[in-house]
């Protein structure tokens, strides 16, 4: 029992403590709002698509590719999101309100926070599973995101090759797909130009997570106890519960498990506010929703990884 604490401590801890650092930040005012949001822009932009870039640049399809894994992933999640709409819809009648949970509970906060979490308990060089993952969750995250949002602030009207160009000008998966290509391709890239990408890629998790603590804002949480309460319990317990269980007893293990771990247990994704806010949704309960799930994400985290490190998955 000791020895799976010691592997939950190493893997949880470092997170936390980063984003600990970014709330630091916030309370001593080292930079403004709008510092915030120029930071956040250049991590986004400039520094996520170094480490995609590199990290399918550095790995083979062979490694990276995992079919099975990215299948069940993807049905796992319309799966949870048509169930999470049926509850959703029955229990809240407010449709601004409807858009923010749903969203909570589909969009996982994976690449800040799961990236990360595998690297700590297996180490850099089994972050090209969970990269690749990226390039397929990504893209669905988006779409997806986008369609219900629109669907529910009324008025709003899907376009697909709208949405479709968004996705396609997001830094990660212009990286991942440049990155995939010179692999493919087989182009060497020269030291002195590969070194500063390979530097910039090392920074990412540590920068993003202290940003991520240095942007938590707290809103009127009484005023959406109920709605809360659904999407902390539905995203951080629920829904790993029923979606790990499931790839525990279909056979997945090792880095597969951990990255279906880090999909499906990691909190909601802090571009749930900003989305939820330029789409004309609950912007309040989205952004409880990002601080609330990833406050007690540091609980739940910390269990399913003691519990499957005890199951012996990884």
């Amino acid at each position: 029992m000791e020895q799976h604490l010691i592997v939950a401590i190493k893997a949880i801890i470092p997170l936390f403590l980063l984003i600990g650092a970014g709330a630091y930040v916030r309370w001593q005012k080292m930079l403004t709002d709008t510092e915030l949001q120029h930071v956040n822009s250049m991590v986004f932009r400039v520094f996520f698509f170094c480490m995609m870039f590199y990290n399918m640049y550095t790995t083979t399809l062979a490694e990276a590719l995992r079919p099975r894994l990215i299948v069940f992933t993807i049905a796992a999640l319309f799966i949870m999101l048509g169930i999470s709409a049926c509850i959703v819809c029955t229990v809240e009648k407010d449709n601004r309100s409807r858009g923010a949970m749903l969203q909570a509970l589909f969009r996982s906060n994976f690449v800040l926070l799961g990236l990360p979490l595998v690297e700590n308990i297996f180490g850099p060089e089994a972050l090209a599973v969970p990269t690749m993952m990226i390039a397929f969750i990504s893209p669905i995250y988006n779409t997806v995101s986008i369609f219900f949002l629109e669907h529910f602030r009324g008025g709003g009207h899907f376009f697909l090759p709208e949405t479709l160009r968004v996705v396609m000008r997001n830094p990660m998966i212009i990286g991942g797909i440049l990155g995939a290509a010179f692999m493919v391709a087989g182009i060497p890239l020269p030291e002195p130009i590969l070194k500063p990408i390979r530097q910039i890629s090392y920074c990412t998790s540590p920068v993003a997570l202290i940003i991520l603590g240095a942007s938590f804002r707290f809103g009127a949480v009484s005023e959406e106890k109920r709605n809360l309460a659904i999407v902390v319990v539905g995203r951080l317990l629920v829904i790993p519960a029923v979606v790990l269980g499931t790839a525990y007893f279909m056979g997945f293990r090792d880095v597969d498990f951990v990255t279906l771990l880090c999909v499906f247990a990691t909190p909601c994704a802090v571009a749930s506010f900003a989305m939820a806010q330029q789409l004309g949704s609950n912007a309040v309960l989205a952004g409880n929703s990002v601080v609330l799930t990833s406050a007690f994400s540091s609980i739940t985290l910390f269990f399913w990884v003691v519990l499957f490190k005890m199951l012996e998955v990884f």
